[in-house]
């Protein structure tokens, strides 16, 4: 069987530079070993996702060259793969409701440091204090039936016990220098959203559900989800599914050494493209060292 690979951007942007980089390698590693790849829009974020966004991705990879497979996978069309993935690590007893507001998650989490420094993910974020799995089924359900807000997260401490340690083999250049075999420290992002009220997926869910069905065999993406990748080994091994490998590619970054975004216009391929740059010049720019506009190709 071909190795596969996938792209897969978010329609709530346009596509910049780093987009460009990501898509390019994962094309390219298809050619070099004869393997398919796959375009994947992961649109499960409703209130910032839009069809335009989804039309102008098209067209850009079209420009710079890239050629995928049809049809494009949508997430917004399959959400009953993740609900049911949700529904088996619910049944494993892993997933809680917790009905705190971001507002009230960053009171207790001011409480509680003030006995100390309180603990935050690999991303900075604080952990989510845990509160809500001390409620009783009753005090779940009588909140839930009374239409309230929640987000249903994974108990990390249950679901560590149960699959033990946990490695994935890495190809790329990860930000610690770690190759090879890596060992996954998904307790280090606590009790991670799987899914919202009005959202039955999170990225994290979602993303090794699409692999698995999609048959990916090699991820490759930006190395600001290295450490994203414990999660994922985690629900993989809870869920059942296979895991690929995973091949982490340095960043492209602002002449501030920042990490691009889809609101920097300077760096967006259509801004680049009305600035006459061509598709060669686009490939030259992120796969260069360092260029005359000032990017640069380093890790984090």
């Amino acid at each position: 069987m071909p190795p596969v690979f996938r792209f897969a951007p978010s329609p709530n942007g346009l596509l910049h530079l780093g987009h460009a980089y990501s898509a390019l390698l994962n094309f390219d590693r298809a050619r070099q070993t004869g393997g398919r790849l796959l375009l994947r829009i992961e649109d499960i974020d409703a209130t910032r996702c839009r069809p335009e966004f989804e039309t102008a991705i098209y067209e850009d990879l079209a420009w710079l060259g890239v050629a995928w497979e049809t049809p494009v996978r949508r997430q917004s069309d399959h959400l009953a793969d993740y609900r049911a993935a949700l529904e088996k690590l619910s049944a494993l007893g892993l997933v809680y409701p917790a009905f705190e507001s971001r507002a009230e998650i960053a009171r207790l989490v001011a409480a509680r440091e003030a006995d100390g420094p309180w603990p935050c993910d690999p991303d900075g974020a604080p952990l989510y204090p845990g509160t809500a799995k001390s409620l009783s089924a009753d005090e779940r359900a009588r909140a839930m039936g009374a239409g309230a807000p929640y987000a249903l997260r994974l108990d990390m401490e249950a679901a560590c016990r149960l699959v033990g340690g946990l490695t994935w083999t890495e190809l790329g250049e990860a930000p610690g220098g770690e190759r090879g075999i890596v060992a996954a420290r998904p307790e280090a992002w606590g009790d991670v959203i799987l899914a919202r009220k009005e959202t039955p997926t999170s990225y994290h869910l979602s993303v090794v559900v699409d692999d698995a069905l999609q048959d990916v065999s090699e991820v490759i993406r930006g190395q600001d989800l290295f450490h994203a990748t414990s999660v994922h080994r985690l629900l993989q091994t809870l869920l059942g599914l296979p895991a690929p490998a995973y091949r982490h590619h340095p960043l492209i970054r602002d002449e501030a050494g920042r990490k691009l975004s889809k609101s920097t216009r300077s760096t967006g391929l259509r801004e680049l493209q009305r600035a006459g740059v061509s598709p060669a010049g686009i490939c030259q720019l992120v796969g260069l060292g360092q260029d005359s506009l000032g990017f640069s190709k380093t890790p984090p």
